[in-house]
């Protein structure tokens, strides 16, 4: 089998340098790159470098940058606090945008059990809520933690995740695709994003033994601190029905989400995961892909809610391999999850959402965008 070529997240992108810095304008905006510290995204210690490098230096280069406001998302939290501290040196307005809800997310995944390190993370995770002049969430569910946490429900505006219709629009199979990595004539059930402590891949693997039809295949694509681990497990356990693949440049992803027959999205059997909805389901919905769900609250009630697929109980193997053969077998029920997708995608339009988020700014503001 040949495989794609590798395109790791601990290197900087093709046609860049990891340079101190480096102005350019696309389509009209101007984007000045910074020196991080990069690593692929293995090991809590050289993680937490790179993320605080990054805000040490944008720090930095933005004390000499004239602007109105500063927006900072999460994750990574060092973002977040970037944008805080900046604020405070510049007297400038800071807009928080919520995609992650830490350091919750790293209690929920285990990477952080130190009492004293957790309680300094709650600590400026509240302050920063408090000194944003506005927070922007990205699901209901954010929201509310964020309120129970004492912070004024008008001061948070909730903008989801969308589809970006120039990038991910229905096409047909690539058939030399397939035949290169010997995938010809396969039911494909295809997981394409990080492959991280978090994503519950691991279940994935397990479950892919108890899969008795030759016609399936799993295909998990992406980087991680997890791959090692998950390709191992394949080895050693001499699984036919389920491969690894590195990552490609975004332009290329959607030929492999076009080459798919179901959109495989999971997560670890964590309540915090509840509260969240995961941006591939909207990628792979607007490409006509039914959605195999592994998460459940929000992003659960949402493919439900449109009939875009079906979801299984996070690390329930029988129920996971019951409902995707539901979704193989039954022609009826796959059509109309593909109509339930093109709603869902028709519906979560990124240009109607960036329009929302202007909205916000400007009403928050009282500035012209």
């Amino acid at each position: 089998m040949t495989c794609f070529p590798n395109f790791p997240t601990g290197r900087v992108f093709h046609g860049y340098k990891n340079l101190l810095y480096a102005r350019e304008v696309i389509d009209g905006i101007e984007v000045i790159r910074v020196w991080t510290y990069i690593t692929a995204n293995e090991g809590l210690i050289k993680r937490t470098l790179d993320y605080m490098s990054f805000a040490f230096i944008a720090i930095f280069t933005s004390m000499r940058i004239k602007f109105d406001v500063a927006i900072a998302t999460s994750p990574q939290f060092f973002t977040a606090l970037a944008g805080m501290i900046l604020s405070k040196f510049k007297r400038k307005p800071w807009i928080m945008e919520v995609r992650d809800l830490w350091p919750e997310s790293i209690l929920a995944v285990g990477a952080i059990d130190n009492r004293i390190i957790i309680s300094l993370l709650k600590k400026l995770e509240k302050k920063c809520y408090i000194s944003a002049t506005k927070i922007i969430s990205v699901t209901d569910s954010f929201k509310r933690v964020i309120v129970s946490d004492g912070i004024q429900p008008d001061k948070i505006s909730v903008v989801k995740n969308g589809v970006n219709h120039a990038l991910f629009t229905p096409r047909d199979k690539d058939k030399q695709l397939l035949a290169e990595h010997c995938l010809d004539n396969k039911f494909l059930v295809g997981y394409i994003g990080t492959l991280g402590i978090a994503h519950g891949l691991d279940f994935i693997v397990d479950s892919a033994e108890a899969i008795k039809d030759d016609h399936i295949h799993i295909v998990l694509m992406g980087e991680g601190a997890n791959k090692k681990k998950l390709r191992k497990n394949i080895q050693n356990r001499d699984l036919a029905n389920i491969s690894i693949i590195d990552s490609v440049p975004k332009q290329e992803i959607v030929d492999y989400i076009a080459s798919i027959d179901v959109a495989l999205i999971n997560l670890k059997k964590a309540p915090l995961f509840k509260t969240v909805i995961p941006s591939k389901i909207f990628e792979n919905a607007a490409m006509g892909k039914p959605i195999l769900l592994g998460v459940n609250g929000e992003a659960r009630q949402i493919i439900e809610d449109y009939s875009a697929g079906l979801y299984f109980e996070p690390e329930n193997q029988s129920d996971f391999v019951e409902k995707l053969l539901l979704l193989k077998n039954d022609k009826n029920l796959y059509k109309t999850c593909q109509r339930g997708c093109r709603k869902l995608a028709k519906d979560f339009d990124r240009r109607k959402l960036a329009k929302k988020m202007f909205f916000d700014i400007e009403s928050t503001l009282d500035i012209s965008l």
